[in-house]
């Protein structure tokens, strides 16, 4: 098992040293900044098609937000996009999906399209149409393509097709998805594209077509850096992207430890299950949000499926699902776990024993965090499970 001194990434480079010098203040300082700079990393996603397209309606999907809430893009086929306009995450504001104007207008042309719009902030650009791809995108994709930057092409409202072939007496879901998207390919050829790539997305099923082929792409070509944070923000459209965010997750928790331990090295009475608590609440509210069971993405989600708050709740298990985060309630979750109690009571003891008390507190206060967090991680991930599945079943029965 780990423990405190072990290796640590190089932002955590001075931490074991602050220990050894009981600058136990220096150590938690530093793992503080350390985590709250990997909850923040920037991520910018331009999105731009023409008015109708279903460019609206895709942001407010990837965001998990229905098209009539507070803060959701307009979805009305009549307005168009005359300016850059911002939309966060609601729970990752770290995150902005940028809605574009289409290019080639008076305001907008092609060849300074991307310096106008201030292309150099956006990580990847989405261009999306409906029903077929013009020549407009095909420039915007090659001054993309130009400026030595990500793009993708992703044809909307494949439902409505799916939906409209399916009256056809030789219908077949696989025959039609292949023509859309051959067609699609030809077409952006013939526009001088030479091996395009196309996502087929329907904005109201995300678990349908290719939007995980698109999730699994984007992750795949980001800076190394900025792939949790994309995968934090993911609807849970399947059981495999929950478990990479665990997965994910689960490769970070041995930071918290690292500023429990860096508590427990001072002799103050509680003031070591104060730094647990303090850290334990920032990680709980993290993987709550990035499981999708806190409390305002329940309801989100409850809103697209057309089920209720209620309904999706029933299946949670963990009492730190669909709850609001504080110490207060974190302390009364932790008295119902009686062996992590007890390690707390021993860790609090151990450091007023001469000489070897810190340390063992430190190792103790590791090893207690370290419990607690794998114990809460694995419960959210399990809630996170159960709410997929009943939003799904929810969504077909309506």
């Amino acid at each position: 098992m780990e423990g405190p001194n072990d290796s640590c990434p190089k932002e955590l480079a001075g931490v074991e040293g602050d220990l050894k010098n009981n600058d136990t203040a220096a150590a938690a300082a530093k793992i503080e900044q350390y985590l709250k700079e990997q909850n923040s990393i920037p991520l910018n996603i331009a999105i731009t098609g023409e008015s109708g397209s279903g460019k609206s309606t895709f942001i407010n999907a990837f965001r998990g937000i229905c098209d009539e809430e507070e803060g959701a893009a307009p979805t009305s086929v009549t307005e168009t996009t005359s300016k850059v306009t911002p939309y966060l995450h609601p729970n990752y504001p770290n995150v902005t999906l940028w809605d574009l104007p289409g290019i080639d207008t008076t305001k907008f042309p092609a060849k300074k399209y991307l310096k106008i719009v201030e292309f150099e902030k956006f990580d990847d650009f989405i261009i999306i149409s409906d029903p077929r791809f013009r020549e407009n995108d095909v420039k915007l994709a090659q001054e993309i393509q130009r400026m030595k930057k990500k793009f993708y092409f992703v044809r909307s409202k494949i439902d409505n097709d799916i939906n409209g072939a399916h009256r056809k007496t030789d219908f077949s879901e696989e025959r039609t998805l292949t023509k859309i998207r051959e067609d699609c390919v030809q077409r952006l050829r013939e526009l001088g594209i030479e091996s395009p790539q196309v996502f087929l997305v329907s904005s109201f099923d995300l678990q349908m077509y290719d939007f995980s082929l698109l999730q699994e792409t984007l992750e795949r070509e980001l800076p190394s850096n900025k792939r949790d944070t994309l995968l934090f923000v993911m609807p849970n459209i399947s059981p495999e992207i929950i478990n990479k965010k665990k997965t994910a997750l689960q490769s970070k928790i041995k930071y918290y430890p690292l500023g429990s331990a860096a508590g427990a090295a001072v002799p103050v009475p509680g003031l070591s299950v104060a730094v647990d608590v303090a850290l334990l609440a920032g990680a709980v509210a993290h993987f709550g949000h990035a499981f999708g069971v806190d409390i305002p993405s329940l309801r989100r989600l409850s809103a697209r499926t057309d089920g209720s708050h209620t309904d999706l709740c029933a299946v949670i298990i963990s009492p730190l699902a669909a709850s609001e985060i504080s110490k207060e309630f974190l302390m009364r979750v932790f008295t119902q776990l009686g062996c992590t109690a007890a390690l707390i009571v021993a860790e609090e003891a151990s450091q007023w024993i001469p000489i070897v008390g810190i340390p063992v507190a430190m190792g103790l206060s590791f090893t207690t965090t370290s419990k607690l967090l794998n114990l809460i991680l694995n419960q959210l991930a399990e809630d996170a499970q159960s709410v997929f599945e009943r939003a799904l079943g929810l969504k077909k029965s309506h």
